[in-house]
């Protein structure tokens, strides 16, 4: 492994612990008593420092030092976990995130955080500083213990990124108490002649005498990362004065885990827990998309073959394209579950932002999140996150009212933002639900008609009233904020779930609070589509959408003029004629099909000359020249060569409707 590959790695790692102690400050926010995430993120904490000593985020370590200490202090009952304090930890984590991706920070940033830090943790704490020092009489009521320790690493570890002096600066902070001492000697019986050296290799060992108050425990932590490539001896020079009851222990090849000290019993358990080694594999997320790729062309193979081997008399030939087809689906189905991440991964990253949102706007907020186990591709993951933000900063800023307004409604003082997953079918529904006050339609229309969206004589639904919110820049805010005001924010979401092939809706009972659900496509890469020929050309529509196929009969044909509505179960459904709509420019068949699709609150019918049968789809991204269409989300080569363009059902409805001047809500 090089250096690069290495940092690259520890740069993936140092993010996601900074998200294990991003998350564990959070819930330590709401249970500061939680002895256990004290220990979780303390562990964190120590493993980031360590981690960025070994591959050379020597500034990295150097902070989170200092926050570690911190927490050293909370995890002994030293200083209490009060609100203030996670709150400093988490405005450091900015800078330790900064620090990690070798971004500039400005000079001085990291002293200022670090002084905030010493301020809240000496006010918190009995002693001022981060590094507290116990009196003799407090030293010897703790007990010191001498231990000779005697390790050599692995011949690779240099090139593996391990760097030793980290480790001897560990032990001998150890000794930093009272009649605390370090004493290091380096071993160097092991180095060749200079003719028989090689310079990457590691050759020294190291003998060090540590008297220290911490247990045996504490020294082990120094070396978590390379005990399984080293030797490592601990014995007690006093075994007097070393743990009662503890026996010594000799580490070697191949470790035996010691017995912990009664009075660390529990953090311990909970660190083996945390640590255990699990059976996954990290792989670059280009990899995957690589393999996708080839995945999809494999489909498109399969898809020929299939045409070919009906065209062909020959058994065995029908007969391997069959397997061949099932292996491919099986092959796609196992490719498509390797992308999928539980959404749990998206809805973490919001604590932080209600967190933020409260003490910016001065509301009582809590966010409750469900179905986070919820799967969806990475790729869609990745794109939802900016939507979900302006919608929770909309719901939070003009959604909740203050806890002064909410006691008056008959409210809990504190405001609640729901925040959901459920699959659908092959959709997935993510809803933003809060209780506030709702959305004030007066001030909507008001609004719409200063900006000139509608005249003031215009007749709305309800619902066509509340989709003027994601209009481009609207905003009802009467005056510009950090959080709202300037009618980007709802716009974006709009355009970022449309960019998705999805759909949005909103309802607003007044005064209960406002939802947005967000219908998104489980994937973007294949799906599975509904071929149909219209005139001559021939198109795909995403099965995802499709509710029922109808035939239309001449008779409604000539019937269904004008308006183009047709009753079905009682329901009157608008249609829209495919051939006119792309014209085409030739005759419609004798017996024309609908294919009624689903489109949001919506039910619209597709007329189609003939429908060929299911497809396996795999999208491919149109060029920019052709992008702006509008109708189409992508292309996918059929079986015999040619390109059939994918509907986008959601734009097609509007391009539709604004090509007929008519609306195109079903209505009972």
């Amino acid at each position: 492994m090089s250096i690069d590959e290495g940092m690259e790695i520890f740069r993936v790692e140092a993010q996601e612990l900074l998200e294990q102690i991003e998350q564990g400050l959070l819930d330590l926010a709401g249970n500061p008593g939680d002895k256990e995430m004290v220990a979780t993120i303390f562990r964190a904490l120590h493993t980031l420092k360590g981690s960025g000593a070994m591959f050379g985020f020597d500034d990295l370590a150097g902070f989170t030092h200092h926050c570690e200490t911190a927490f050293d202090r909370v995890r002994k009952g030293e200083v209490p976990a009060t609100r203030e304090l996670v709150a400093a930890v988490l405005n450091a984590m900015d800078h330790m995130r900064a620090l990690a991706e070798k971004r500039p920070v400005a000079a001085g940033e990291g002293d200022r955080l670090l002084a905030a830090l010493e301020r809240v943790v000496g006010e918190a704490g009995t002693n001022t500083a981060l590094h507290p020092v116990p009196t003799p009489t407090e030293a010897a009521a703790q007990g010191l213990a001498t231990w000779h320790i005697r390790f050599t690493l692995g011949a690779d570890v240099l090139v593996n990124g391990t760097r030793p002096l980290p480790m001897l600066d560990e032990l001998r902070a150890l000794g930093e108490c009272p009649r605390g001492a370090c004493r290091i000697s380096a071993v160097t019986t092991a180095i060749p002649p200079l003719d028989a050296l090689t310079p990457t290799e590691c050759y020294l060992g190291w003998d060090v005498e540590l008297t220290t108050d911490q247990p045996r425990a504490a020294i082990e932590e120094v070396f978590m990362f390379v005990i399984d490539d080293m030797t490592l001896d601990i014995t007690a020079a006093h075994p007097a004065e070393a743990e009662p009851g503890v026996p010594e222990v000799t580490k070697a090849d191949h470790p035996v885990a010691p017995a912990p000290a009664a009075g660390a019993e529990a953090a311990a358990a909970t660190d083996a827990r945390a640590w255990r080694p699990d059976s996954q594999v990290r792989v670059p997320a280009a990899r995957i998309d690589e393999l996708m790729d080839r995945v999809g062309e494999l489909v498109i193979a399969q898809s020929r073959l299939k045409q070919i081997a009906i065209a062909s008399t020959d058994m065995n030939l029908r007969s391997v394209a069959e397997d061949i087809e099932h292996l491919a689906s099986e092959l796609r189905d196992s490719m498509m579950s390797v992308r999928m991440v539980p959404v749990v991964q998206l809805f973490g990253r919001f604590r932080r932002l209600i967190l933020d949102l409260a003490r910016d706007t001065g509301k009582e907020i809590e966010l409750i999140t469900e179905g986070e186990a919820t799967e969806l591709d990475k790729t869609v993951i990745e794109r939802l996150a900016d939507p979900l933000i302006h919608l929770i900063r909309n719901a939070a800023d003009h959604g909740l009212e203050m806890p002064e307004e909410r006691r008056a409604a008959g409210k809990p003082a504190k405001g609640r933002i729901l925040l959901s997953a459920r699959q659908a079918g092959a959709e997935v529904v993510i809803s933003v639900k809060d209780d506030g006050r709702g959305v004030n339609r007066a001030r909507v229309r008001t609004k719409a008609e200063e900006s000139g969206l509608i005249m003031p004589a215009t007749v709305l639904s309800d619902q066509d009233l509340l989709q003027l919110i994601f209009q481009p820049g609207f905003s009802t805010a009467a005056t510009v904020t950090s959080l709202s005001g300037r009618g980007v924010g709802m716009d974006v979401v709009k355009r970022g779930i449309e960019g998705l092939r999805g759909s949005l809706e909103l309802s607003s009972p007044p005064g209960e609070g406002s939802q947005v659900s967000l219908r998104i496509p489980l994937t973007l890469a294949i799906v599975d589509g509904l071929l149909v020929r219209v005139g001559k050309a021939r198109y795909v529509i995403p099965v995802s959408a499709v509710e029922e196929c109808l035939e239309l009969t001449p008779e409604q044909d000539l019937r269904s003029t004008g308006r183009s509505l047709l009753t079905i179960r009682d329901h009157l459904v608008p249609f829209i004629r495919l051939r006119d709509l792309f014209k085409t420019g030739t005759q419609p068949d004798r017996y024309q099909k609908i294919i009624v699709i689903s489109t949001g609150t919506d039910r619209v019918g597709l007329v189609v000359d003939q429908i060929l049968g299911d497809y396996q789809t795999v999208i491919k991204p149109l060029s920019p020249f052709h992008s702006g269409v509008g109708s189409f989300s992508g292309a996918t080569i059929l079986g015999d060569g040619n390109v059939a363009l994918i509907l986008d059902v959601g734009a097609l409805t509007t391009s539709a409707a604004q090509h007929d001047q008519t609306p195109l809500r079903a209505a009972s």
